[in-house]
């Protein structure tokens, strides 16, 4: 009897079993994923079309309740209040012109009535308010109604809202604005003969969140304009908190559209509305569609939001069979198939790595006699070399030793392997080699660094030499053109200084690269150094016909501490280079301070010239290598940059160069220079002048501006002095505009230069003229003004008492001054305007001048109802009679 026993059957564990296996379990994962997600959405719209059905249950509920309350208005209560005579001793209140207020006890809601109306619209007035009374008694949301009484045409508006506030105050438009459009709304439905219920879309108060519908029902009275019923119906309390308002639509006369899964016979539908995903629920009994437009991104985040963790795990399950496929395929099931080709791959490159060495490798196994690894050296080598011998002389050396091998020395280096103790690692190097490439270097090396001696002994000598005879020259060529002034000798003299700025550059920078400077720091005035700068510019600025700006955004009393020769060095050199590029236009300097590090300074020079080549910006790497611009002049340092550059980081700093072809050049310097305490001073060295600026050029206004302001000084603009304001001097760029007392700003005088007694020409840039013309200009003024003034009071003084009318002039102006302060005092600016002419006659008629232009200053503030204003210039007036009695009197 023979018996046999069957095997299990095994997977076999192959490559592309488990490729399949996984496939099949990633794609039943999406699966099961988009089944979740189908059946999320499901339960997401369906709880959505629950939620309408209730919401419009309820809307139909409260129609069906107003339907009512419309016939139960009409009929008996308006019905009775025009057929029996009034019982109560109503009251109604005028707010506005039509617009009456019914006064009554009860205060849930408040009516209106709007137009003319009869008698019996008082009482029915009340009957209504009284039956919503009960009706809204527990309500919160906000109800209106609207009777339009087709008897005479007058619109009843009773509400729960404050409607006497709200009309009295600063919601009464809003009041009209909708009074007004239900009384449109309500015409239009009584004129329309086959409609006699109709309803609005959904509706939403200004002023408040609150959304509504209005129903409106018609009823028609032979002989008389319909008669019209609307109701106000909120649906905030209807409608549930995580349903947004703004989302509800009311439709009217609409076809619902089926989905192909919708039920034909239920009340809601979804339907998708690009790019919203709409509910949509009829009212039974109603032509009204409600709709619920959810956008998809918000069903969308619902969804994953109600997901979250179960599509967390399946994406985690997802990864993870990802992960598991690829570490299977690549590590346990094919380990083997490309090893050789990996191993192949990896002997190449390390035969590669070992014939590149500078030395002779050599790894050799003592047991089987055989080399392992070799290079070319080794090879050469190992015919002439003892291994044995050499280990075990190693051993006795700490495994370096010497070895001559024809006449070659050679260092060779044995150690034993961890992994295997049999196989031995032989280094060998060229001893006689490296030396050799030792002694090149070291020579190279002593041949670089006398090259650097000798150039650094070079500039230094050479500086040395040219500085002394070109000073002389220039102090000589001064002295010429001092005694003869001759145009030759000028030229001559700008040449030699050029040339002894190119020396001092070329000696600076030699001391800088061989660290014999270092930054002299101290505290300095930063706009003494611009106003340096720009005496120093100007010659050559007026030369080429150019236009120089100078913004320093800084206070014009700031006290910096950093070195004050290298910040004027870098200024002087990166202006005598935008000069040179620049043909026509405009430099500009803008000195400012970052907000957050107050320590830091900042200086941009802009040029609006040919701009530089890619070749001259490389210069601020290396001195000389790019050929630089040129005019007629000269020709800009090549060195200019390199050595601003050098200048810039011994000072904390740096230097950034940008420029566009045809456009112009910025150099952009920022520089550590730290804030220095200074004393507040009690009183600044301008306070109290007012200075007219009439300058046409907006940059050159600022600038001017801005050093008033720092000074002290109140700038006032040409319109500002027609409002009565008084300047003490004026400052324009346009001689034409020149009055006595004024300042004419330019950039390109050397300081600044009298035009007449009481006029100067300055340089708006250079601070300390600026400074200087003003102080001189207030000086004098000051000097005449005191004598003009005594002059010009006597002479009204005499002009008074001469005139003949010096009584009634003590009794009539007096009082009239009182009327003045009494009237200015109860505000009443038409009786005040007739004094002030009065007043302004008197003036007149004894020629008093400053009388005249004060009562004329009078009513312009009059006419502007400025009290304050008004207060000052009757304060003057009184203080001019006052001084011209009491001189009258002495």
């Amino acid at each position: 009897m023979g018996f046999y026993c069957m095997l299990p059957y095994k997977f076999p564990l192959t490559s592309g079993n488990v490729t399949r296996f996984f496939v099949v379990f990633i794609l039943v994962l999406l699966m099961a994923t988009g089944f979740m997600i189908h059946n999320a959405v499901n339960a997401w719209l369906t709880e959505k079309r629950y939620a309408m059905e209730d919401i419009t249950q309820a809307m139909q509920k409260r129609i069906d309740t107003y339907r009512l309350a419309a016939w139960q208005i009409y009929e008996n209560l308006a019905a009775d209040a025009t057929s029996r005579p009034a019982t109560s001793n109503l009251q109604e209140t005028l707010l506005h012109p039509d617009v009456f207020y019914v006064d009554k006890p009860r205060r849930k809601t408040e009516a209106l009535i709007f137009g003319p109306h009869e008698g019996a619209a008082l009482e029915m007035t009340n009957r209504m308010s009284g039956y919503l009374d009960t009706l809204w008694g527990a309500e919160n949301s906000t109800w209106s109604m609207y009777f339009l009484n087709g008897q005479d045409n007058s619109l009843i508006l009773v509400s729960t809202l404050p409607l006497k506030d709200m009309t009295t105050r600063d919601k009464e438009n809003a009041i009209s604005n909708i009074v007004e459009a239900r009384r449109a709304e309500m015409l239009q439905m009584a004129n329309a003969l086959d409609e006699r219920e109709s309803f609005s879309p959904l509706r939403r108060f200004t002023w408040q969140n609150d959304y509504y519908f209005t129903v409106r029902t018609t009823f028609n009275q032979p002989g008389h304009l319909a008669t019209v019923v609307a109701f106000d119906l909120p649906v905030n309390d209807i409608i549930q908190r995580n349903m947004p308002l703004d989302n509800f639509r009311l439709k009217q006369d609409a076809v619902p559209l089926l989905a192909e899964n919708d039920d034909p016979t239920s009340s809601t539908y979804v339907t998708w509305m690009n790019p919203d995903i709409a509910v949509t629920a009829t009212l039974p009994g109603t032509p009204l569609q409600l709709i619920y437009r959810v956008p998809i991104t918000g069903l969308v985040v619902d969804t994953l939001h109600n997901l979250l963790w179960p599509l967390l795990a399946n994406l985690g399950l997802l990864l993870l069979s990802l992960a598991g496929l690829l570490l299977l395929r690549q590590q346990s099931l094919r380990p083997s198939e490309n090893l050789s080709a990996e191993l192949e791959s990896q002997r190449l490159l390390n035969e590669e790595i070992v014939g590149r060495l500078p030395l002779g490798l050599l790894v050799y196994d003592f047991v089987n006699n055989r080399t392992i690894i070799s290079n070319k050296i080794a090879d050469h080598l190992l015919p002439h070399l003892n291994l044995q011998k050499i280990i075990n002389m190693s051993d006795q050396h700490q495994g370096v030793l010497q070895a001559t091998v024809n006449n070659e020395v050679y260092e060779i280096r044995h150690a034993r392997s961890e992994l295997s103790p049999h196989t031995q690692l032989f280094m060998m190097r060229d001893q006689d080699r490296e030396l050799l490439v030792n002694k090149k270097l070291h020579k190279a090396q002593q041949v670089l660094d006398k090259n650097h001696q000798a150039r650094q002994q070079l500039l230094q000598n050479l500086g040395q030499v040219l500085q002394r005879p070109l000073q002389d020259v220039i102090a000589n060529l001064q002295q010429l053109g001092n005694e003869q002034d001759l145009e030759q000798l000028d030229v001559s003299l700008e040449a030699s200084q050029s040339l002894s700025r190119l020396v001092d550059d070329i000696v600076l920078l030699n001391q800088l690269e061989t660290l014999d400077w270092a930054p002299n720091a101290s505290r300095f005035k930063l706009q003494s150094l611009l106003d340096e700068r720009v005496g120093e510019i100007l010659p050559m600025i007026r030369r080429k016909g150019l236009s120089l700006t100078v913004a320093n955004h800084l206070n014009s009393d700031e006290i910096r501490f950093s070195d004050r020769r290298a910040l004027a060095k870098i200024l002087s050199t990166l202006l005598h280079y935008a000069v040179t590029t620049t043909s026509w236009g405009r430099i500009s300097i803008t000195v400012t301070s970052p907000k957050d590090r107050q320590d830091r300074l900042s200086i941009e020079v802009v040029d609006t010239g040919a701009g530089l080549s890619a070749d001259e910006m490389a210069n601020a790497e290396f001195p000389f290598l790019g050929e630089t611009h040129q005019d007629r002049f000269g020709q800009a340092s090549g060195m200019a940059f390199f050595l601003c550059k050098q200048l810039c980081k011994q000072l904390g700093g740096q230097l950034e160069i940008g420029a566009r072809q045809d456009i112009g050049t910025r150099y952009s310097v920022e520089l550590h220079a730290p804030l220095e305490p200074q004393p507040e001073r009690e009183e600044k060295l301008l306070e109290g002048v007012n200075a007219l600026i009439d300058i046409t050029v907006e940059d050159v206004r600022k600038i001017v501006v801005r050093q008033l302001e720092n000074w002290g000084a109140s700038c006032i603009t040409p319109d500002e002095r027609f409002s009565g304001q008084q300047h003490d001097v004026l400052i324009t760029d346009e001689p034409e505009r020149l009055t006595p007392w004024s300042l004419l700003v330019t950039d390109d005088d050397p300081g600044f230069t009298p035009l007449a007694g009481n006029q100067y020409r300055v340089n708006f840039n250079i601070s300390s003229a600026m400074q200087d013309a003003l102080l001189m200009l207030i000086e004098q003024q000051l000097a005449h003004g005191e004598l003009a003034d005594d002059g010009a009071e006597q002479q009204d003084t005499a002009q008074l008492f001469t005139s003949g009318y010096l009584q009634l002039f003590i009794e009539t102006v007096p009082d009239d001054i009182k009327r003045l302060y009494n009237e200015a005092a109860n505000r009443d600016y038409s009786t005040l305007a007739q004094t002030a002419h009065r007043l302004k006659g008197v003036f007149a008629m004894l020629n008093l001048s400053p009388g005249k232009q004060l009562c004329e200053t009078l009513e312009r503030h009059i006419q502007n109802c400025d009290e304050t204003n008004i207060k000052t210039t009757t304060s003057e007036v009184d203080t001019y009679v006052k001084d011209l009695l009491q001189q009258g009197n002495q």
